[in-house]
């Protein structure tokens, strides 16, 4: 069962940082299925994206299989600033400073595999 997520966020720009496979395209359906297929309400999630903000993408495929992977992402509009191949099997680690106003400036989010979930982002203007 998708779960359904609200992000809270302040009215500054925001880095996002995305992993492909499982979290916004089915888990190896490149090499499974011949072809990228786009996971449930990942397009509807990165529409409400705010325009200024830097969405970078990592994943542990390799370079070989850019082209396909990025004609995929733009015959369906999917907007993204950078891509990131050949990243590790394990962990993704962040590590951020936390503002002076106590602001916690580093969010982390783990989906089931194929099943991102909805989201909601909603900006706070009093941040």
């Amino acid at each position: 069962m998708s779960e359904h997520r609200k992000i809270e966020l302040s009215p500054l720009g925001h880095t996002w940082i995305l992993d492909l496979d499982g979290t916004l395209v089915k888990h190896n359906g490149y090499l499974l299925d011949g072809k990228d297929t786009l996971l449930d309400g990942v397009k509807q999630l990165l529409d409400s994206i705010p325009r200024e903000d830097l969405i970078i993408l990592l994943t542990s495929r390799t370079q070989e299989v850019a082209w396909d992977t990025e004609r995929f992402l733009k015959d369906l509009n999917i907007r993204y600033d950078q891509i990131i191949y050949g990243a590790p099997y394990g962990e993704r680690i962040l590590l951020n400073d936390r503002k002076l106003s106590g602001m916690e400036t580093a969010k982390a989010v783990n989906v089931n595999r194929d099943d991102p979930g909805t989201w909601e982002i909603c900006i706070h203007q009093d941040w």
